[in-house]
């Protein structure tokens, strides 16, 4: 029991009503200040319940700034959209355009960058760059959180390239994405390299579900719990982003021609 109850500055100020009749669907909220000026957008998959957690101002609970936020709020906005990925995109579009004072994150839209890959005489080349040359075939560009994405990639087709190193047997620093600009798996046979080329086209038009059954049967030597249990959620983080992904392939006929032999790549995990 409080001696004195949490301030409730936005229930004061919008009604209890307001909180109570939210939509329970996916879209975007815009707060307002007296001016009518936006002071921070929102996205929700359920905007009544996203927007029940302002209604207490608890000083212990609640960063400064949004107990500021929450102060200075006069109005809030609500857009319904058809599901939780469109409100991600109008979240975006409204956040690069308005730029509120009280968001940190996506106000200024970062340099979109492409996953690259390419395979040699006796390596595949994974790489993250805002252009990639004709000898790359490549998916973007990945507007938000490429690293992360090229991340799971490498763990995964070394799990399945490399099945009997396994993850204890990554080069240092791979397992937590330290790899540098370009990752290279080498010392595997062609025919190999060619069909983990072809599993990354899968993955990128749309075959997601290939891809993972190709990464689940080629890396069962590796039965370790943790590896598996490791490999499983990655699958699964890797299939949730797919599902949400808009970019296209850019590829390389795959034809012996476009696996030249090249120079001696400057990493190499042996």
């Amino acid at each position: 029991m409080l001696l004195f109850p949490d301030p409730r500055p936005l229930v004061e100020r919008l009604g209890q009503e307001f909180f109570q009749h939210a939509p329970e669907r996916p879209g975007v909220y815009l707060m307002r200040d007296a001016a009518d000026a936006v002071l921070y957008v929102g996205k929700a998959s359920n905007l009544r319940k996203r927007l029940c957690s302002y209604r207490v101002a608890n000083p212990d609970r609640m960063p400064r700034r949004h107990l500021r936020l929450v102060r200075a709020v006069h109005r809030i906005e609500l857009e319904e959209c058809a599901d939780e990925r469109a409100a991600l995109a109008r979240e975006s579009a409204l956040l690069r355009t308005l730029r509120p004072k009280f968001n940190r994150a996506g106000t200024w839209p970062g340099t979109p960058h492409s996953i690259g890959w390419r395979v040699s005489e006796h390596t595949l080349e994974l790489a993250l760059a805002p252009t990639l040359d004709a000898s790359w075939q490549s998916h973007g560009p990945l507007r938000s959180g490429p690293w992360g994405v090229l991340a799971l990639l490498v763990r995964l087709l070394w799990c399945a390239l490399r099945p009997e190193r396994g993850l204890a047997g990554m080069p240092e620093g791979w397992f937590e994405g330290r790899f540098g600009s370009v990752a290279v798996i080498s010392l595997i046979a062609r025919e190999t390299l060619e069909t983990a080329a072809f599993q990354l086209q899968n993955l990128f038009r749309g075959r997601a579900e290939i891809f993972v059954e190709w990464v689940r049967q080629n890396s069962q030597a590796d039965a370790h719990p943790f590896a598996t249990a490791t490999r499983e959620a990655d699958l699964e983080a890797l299939l949730e982003w797919a599902s949400k992904g808009t970019a296209q392939v850019t590829s390389v006929p795959l034809e012996p021609a476009a696996f030249t032999s090249r120079e001696a790549p400057i990493r190499l995990a042996r």
